[in-house]
């Protein structure tokens, strides 16, 4: 039987900071928090390229909402680190136009739900100018910020849009998990010469994960579109992004006790989407099991469980695919509600079991169903 979850936040703290994580190199050399690995990234860029800019609301002299940009402003100056009005349409409209120019804007919505207000921009004028300018016209833009279910901030503030940008062909969308994947991947995002939706996550800010020598290197770079392989196992894939990452690997390590070895992977890239590791796992491990924070309709697992159907993956699967996902519901203010909206590492290991059983998920196994969908 799975345990029960400690409250939200300070729990996640404490299983984050026991856990092992995996880095590009055995041996890691410090630990650095996602909060200071995004503002390396920035630094290295802007000192690199002096077309690189940021702008959002509180980004200069309150250093940011989530100080990601703590000290840019003070060391770049007003020119380049810029204070906005609150209205994404606005400085979302500004950050495109300046792209199509020739500048590099990393634009941050405080959060990805206020991204709705510029959608606009994001969609018809990044997303689709290089098609319709028969590739005369780049789009090199970031956009970032905090993404998905934090803690406490109700259906508005807590919304994952990693399906919604990554539905839309001219867009590359990343969705980082650790230290090394905050830096590597944001400093890839800003030299792109597409536009680049970059989906960090709220809970994650604060966490301390190890970084390699090479990862701490001003050099280092992700490439986008290939995902990491966090865990090796042979009996079942488990692949996710971001948040849920962590989720899937606290569940991969209460299954090792129950001798049931799970291959973690770590998309990193929603789009472009890293299938051939995917199709990889599956021929070694022959079940498959998607986790995401998101809804279940229309959303990441869907497409990924879709591609297994549509390849030659299917004929290596021993029993279905199965999806661990959000409730599909907004989301509650409640701690208690709000907890299980989200998916759980009970929720994860409990459809884990029950794939390789090839059997359903009984009530007993988890909490109720609903967070388990076919």
């Amino acid at each position: 039987m799975a345990l029960k979850s400690t409250p939200v936040l300070f729990g996640l703290l404490t299983r984050l900071s026991r856990r092992t994580f995996s880095t590009s190199k055995a041996l890691a050399s410090k630990p650095v928090t996602v909060r200071d690995a995004l503002n390396q990234a920035l630094d290295e860029e802007m000192a690199r390229d002096e077309t690189v800019f940021l702008l959002g609301e509180e980004v200069a002299q309150y250093d940011g909402a989530y100080k990601v940009s703590r000290g840019l402003w003070k060391k770049y100056g007003d020119k380049r680190v810029i204070d906005t009005p609150i209205t994404e349409a606005g400085f979302a409209g500004i950050a495109v136009g300046a792209a199509f120019a020739g500048l590099k804007p990393v634009c941050e919505f405080m959060t990805f739900n206020f991204s709705m207000q510029a959608i606009d921009h994001v969609i018809n004028s990044a997303a689709k100018t290089f098609y319709m300018s028969a590739g005369a016209v780049p789009v090199p833009v970031v956009f970032r910020g905090p993404n998905g279910a934090a803690a406490g901030v109700a259906a508005q503030h807590s919304q994952c849009f990693g399906a919604w940008y990554s539905h839309c062909p001219g867009l590359k969308v990343l969705m980082p998990y650790s230290s090394e994947d905050a830096k590597g991947l944001l400093k890839a995002a800003i030299r792109d010469p597409d536009p680049v939706v970059f989906l960090e996550d709220e809970i994650l800010y604060g966490v301390p994960f190890a970084m390699s020598d090479e990862a701490l290197a001003d050099d280092f770079v992700l490439p986008i579109g290939k995902a990491k392989v966090e865990r090796e196992g042979q009996h079942i894939t488990v692949v996710c992004a971001g948040k849920a990452t962590d989720t899937a690997l606290q569940a991969a390590n209460e299954l090792a006790g129950e001798g049931i070895e799970c291959e973690v992977i770590n998309l990193r890239s929603l789009r472009p989407l890293d299938f051939d590791t995917i199709a990889r796992s599956v021929a070694k491990t022959h079940h498959i099991v998607t986790v995401e924070q998101g809804w279940p309709q229309s959303g990441i697992g869907a497409e990924i469980c879709a591609r297994v159907m549509e390849s030659p993956s299917f004929f290596e699967l021993d029993a279905p695919a199965w999806r661990v996902s959000g409730a599909d519901v907004p989301m509650p203010y409640a701690r208690s509600l709000e907890t299980l909206a989200l998916p759980r590492p009970p929720d994860v290991a409990a459809a884990v079991r029950a794939v390789l059983a090839n059997r359903q998920v009984d009530d007993d196994d988890t909490h109720p169903q609903e967070q388990l969908h076919l």
